[in-house]
């Protein structure tokens, strides 16, 4: 089906309409054999506090940006190919359900569909269209994926020292490494982390040490809560800004 809309008047119109959505906000995202998919609003969720953003699965990549006027105009755009993509399930937690994790090699998250049936068929789609890529390919999925971040409302006090709170004088900061929400002295050192940035980033001691030496990391679980039901989202201080959004 999808190359039989690959070339389609109908196909054309809708990528358009993306297109206009975004505005200058955005890059052109008609080439030819691009099928848009399916689109909707997942909740992102976000450092601070989980927000709704506008999604469009087209089957090489996924689209995401800010919404500013439903079905009118979006900002923010964010690309995400597909080939780099690999989801997990979330757990239902609280208020947060329906969730799935979407990660790459530069950044991972959650977001979370209104309906099971919905996030059954996102997830559907995007390992329907991952595979197909791949196939086509012949590449092998990615094995590499950037930490998901603990949010800043789940950390009170540092994650690694377990001793420094945070206030408006001890700042909150993330590992790039195992996304943990660390204090500045137990964060100090920076390493390279090619799949991330050109440049080095901001890495927990602990990470910073088994990368220096060339141990093995643990991989964190996947299946901690990513808000406690308890949680109440407040002013919460930090420094480190979300890549998508600085009030993310």
């Amino acid at each position: 089906m999808v190359d039989r809309l690959a070339n389609s008047e109908a196909n054309s119109k809708r990528i358009a309409v993306v297109e206009s959505c975004f505005g200058t906000a955005g890059q052109p995202l008609a080439i030819p054999g691009r099928v848009l998919i399916g689109e909707g609003v997942l909740t992102k969720l976000c450092r601070k506090k989980p927000k709704a953003r506008q999604f469009f699965l087209f089957n090489d990549i996924l689209v995401y940006g800010n919404i500013v006027i439903q079905k009118k105009k979006y900002n923010k755009q964010h690309i995400i190919p597909l080939e780099s993509v690999t989801i997990d399930t979330v757990a239902d937690e609280g208020d947060l359900r329906n969730g799935w994790l979407i990660k790459t090699p530069t950044k991972s998250f959650a977001v979370y569909a209104a309906t099971a049936t919905e996030k059954s068929e996102w997830m559907s789609h995007i390992s329907k269209c991952v595979s197909d890529l791949l196939e086509k390919s012949g590449k092998s999925p990615t094995g590499e994926h950037a930490a998901v971040w603990v949010p800043d409302s789940e950390a009170s006090v540092c994650m690694r020292c377990q001793k420094v709170k945070f206030t408006p004088v001890s700042r909150r900061h993330h590992c790039r490494k195992c996304g943990f929400v660390v204090c500045g002295p137990c964060s100090e050192k920076k390493f390279l982390l090619p799949s991330q940035s050109s440049k080095p980033v901001r890495v927990c001691e602990f990470c910073y040490d088994q990368l220096s030496t060339g141990a093995t990391l643990p991989v964190r679980s996947n299946s901690y809560s990513l808000l406690p039901p308890s949680c109440k989202f407040g002013s919460n201080v930090s420094d480190d800004e979300d890549e998508d959004d600085s009030s993310d």
